[in-house]
């Protein structure tokens, strides 16, 4: 079995990691080294001010004067992916850094893994880092259930589960590859 855990929002929840006052409130995220810098990552409140990615920021703040548009914080990134993977070493000595904010584990005991993976889970989250998981039998089908997940979920049969989703599942999932 494989277990996938995924931070959704990576970059932006690097950015506001010790800023919780933030969460509730709509941010945008750029990459300030662009020449013209278009939000690349934003949270739903500011989804829901009509804010979307590769907006400009003035194009965002026409939306919402309320979006506080951050730039990337690639410390914080680096340190939340080094503790990422730091508590998917504890599941398994099997662990790949499949991208960042996204680790993928093979198990060679499966017993309890739903119970120790959303230990790691809620690891995470005393961390500040939202996350989630899949676990399933392959690392690509562990990879589309962590996308789908609150916050674990595991998949015994892929085929009948993934025959049950409509197409639109996938592109909000994987909103970069459509």
């Amino acid at each position: 079995m494989f277990a996938t855990i995924y931070l959704p929002n990576f970059y932006l929840q690097a950015a506001i990691r010790h800023q919780p006052e933030l969460r509730a409130k709509p941010v945008a995220l750029i990459e300030e080294q662009e020449k013209k810098p278009v939000i690349i990552q934003l949270n739903e409140a500011a989804e829901q001010a009509g804010i979307r990615k590769g907006m400009t920021p003035s194009q965002a703040l026409a939306r919402s004067l309320q979006v506080t548009i951050k730039g990337r914080a690639h410390t914080q990134e680096k340190s939340i992916q080094e503790m990422l993977l730091h508590y998917a070493f504890t599941l398994s000595p099997f662990v790949e850094a499949t991208e960042s904010g996204i680790c993928t584990i093979q198990f060679t005991d499966n017993r309890n893994l739903r119970a120790k993976v959303a230990r790691v889970i809620e690891q995470l989250a005393e961390c500040e880092s939202t996350a989630q998981a899949g676990i399933a039998p392959t690392p690509d089908t562990s990879l589309l259930i962590a996308h789908l997940a609150r916050p674990v979920l595991r998949v015994e049969s892929p085929k009948e589960f993934l025959a049950l989703l409509p197409i639109e599942i996938l592109a909000r999932s994987f909103p970069d590859y459509w």
